[in-house]
């Protein structure tokens, strides 16, 4: 029997009848929340699929579990799905912006048609609005016509003259709207992956009144589905760190859903620099560091650039003793790797401060995790400069060296099997990481 086959029949037997893209195999993806209701408001594909989640919950639900906690709860997907699913959640994300977008969209269950009918005055004062005078960054220059840089900001000085008017949820809400079209919006690409693509062109950009309206109404549409279909579950979202998990009671989560940075070099900070360009958190590239990547699991070379001469610092931190001495052999390997290359880039430095971050999670997980909680975990595995780093079975370590009972690993997709362009040719692979069991804490 395949690992594949075994999931399904022992976890979720009745997913077998359900169509492709609500199967399992399709859990790390986020492609499918794009059509989705409440979960398409905005675009930040680094996440997993919805309705793999809600069948999750429900099969949980059904086993008496109430209580569900994702420390990287990214813009809500779980949150969203354990509210409509009738239950309790809490979620953790050290990323402020995506914070921002998250609790924007737990505010689905305000009036609709007051929505609607603030988002046409706040157009109608936008479209009144003189020129707003600015000397725009580098960034936005590069993405926008001037003319449609002038009406989305507009938009914005429409909604901070507005915004005491309506109430916090609604204002959140049209903030969210004028966040979703910035990128539609752009003249040059910006890529699956969000990263912006100054290079690359568009042959049609939306116009920001029309689009802002249009945003507010698909919005509009999901909260009125939602709201007749949704039972009445309760999703908060907090500003916090995975590695303390801060703010969550001991012993509350009864089912832990998530997913961590992987560790292949993706800079989520960069992710959002669009819009935090556009919102004046930040003013260009560097000041990313300050305004987010501090806060973040160490998962990519821009968080490490100045610890590279604490590597061994690092790898000596007694949480890593578990994965001792594969750890250190790989880091070696991938020090040596380095230079041949001309980026040198410190991945042997990532990797022990990613794995070292997760270990700290680990600890944490389980201080607010349930004896005989469940945590699942969407993951891949790695492989920087051709070097495979085996993510799965040392998460699956630190998970027992913090005090969890058992770990398997189901896989369920190939990752980097198509080598063109790929820059190496090692295949990967996808996956949930069920830890099972937590012990009793002593004491």
């Amino acid at each position: 029997m395949t690992q594949e086959r075994y999931f399904s029949e022992t976890l979720f037997p009745e997913l077998e009848s359900l169509p492709v893209e609500v199967r399992p195999e399709r859990s790390g993806t986020f492609a499918d929340n794009l059509g989705l209701p409440v979960h398409r408001w905005f675009r930040y594909p680094a996440g997993f699929s919805a309705l793999w989640v809600r069948q999750l919950l429900q099969h949980e639900r059904n086993r008496g579990r109430r209580r569900v906690l994702d420390p990287f709860c990214g813009t809500g997907t779980v949150l969203l799905e354990a509210e409509y699913a009738g239950l309790e959640a809490v979620g953790l994300e050290a990323h402020p912006f995506l914070v921002r977008v998250a609790e924007a969209k737990l505010h689905w269950r305000e009036e609709v048609s007051l929505l609607r009918r603030a988002a046409s005055d706040l157009v109608a004062l936008a479209r009144t609005l003189p020129p707003i005078a600015e000397e725009p960054s580098e960034l936005l220059l590069r993405c926008y016509r001037p003319e449609t840089l002038q009406r989305l900001r507009q938009l914005q000085r429409a909604w901070q003259e507005q915004m005491s008017a309506w109430p916090a949820a609604l204002s959140e809400l049209l903030w969210l709207a004028l966040a979703a079209i910035l990128r539609p919006c752009a003249s040059v690409g910006t890529a699956q992956w969000q990263y912006v693509l100054p290079s690359k062109t568009k042959a049609q950009v939306a116009d920001p009144f029309e689009a802002f309206l249009s945003r507010v109404e698909m919005m509009a549409d999901d909260m009125s589905c939602w709201q007749r279909q949704a039972r009445d579950g309760k999703g908060r979202i907090l500003r916090g760190d995975a590695r303390t998990c801060e703010g969550v009671p001991a012993g509350w989560a009864e089912l832990v859903i998530t997913s961590p940075p992987y560790a292949n070099n993706y800079d989520y900070a960069d992710a959002t620099r669009l819009e935090l360009c556009f919102f004046g958190e930040i003013e260009r590239w560097r000041d990313l560091q300050l305004a987010v990547r501090r806060y973040l699991i160490r998962s990519c070379t821009q968080h490490v650039s100045d610890l590279v001469q604490a590597t061994d610092q690092l790898l000596a931190d007694p949480l890593l003793t578990p994965l001792q001495p594969e750890l250190r052999a790989t880091c070696a390997r991938l020090e040596e790797e380095r230079l041949l290359h001309g980026g040198r880039k410190a991945y042997h430095t990532m990797i022990a401060a990613y794995f070292l971050d997760m270990a700290r999670s680990w600890q944490a997980l389980r201080r607010v995790t349930a004896a005989g909680g469940l945590v699942c975990l969407v993951i891949g595995d790695s492989a920087p400069y051709g070097i495979h780093v085996p993510v799965e079975q040392w998460l699956g370590k630190l998970a027992l060296a913090s005090g969890f009972r058992s770990w398997r690993f189901e896989p369920l997709r190939a990752r980097n099997v198509k080598w063109q362009n790929r820059k190496h040719r090692v295949p990967l692979h996808e996956g949930l990481l069920w830890i099972e069991g937590a012990l009793l804490l002593a004491g």
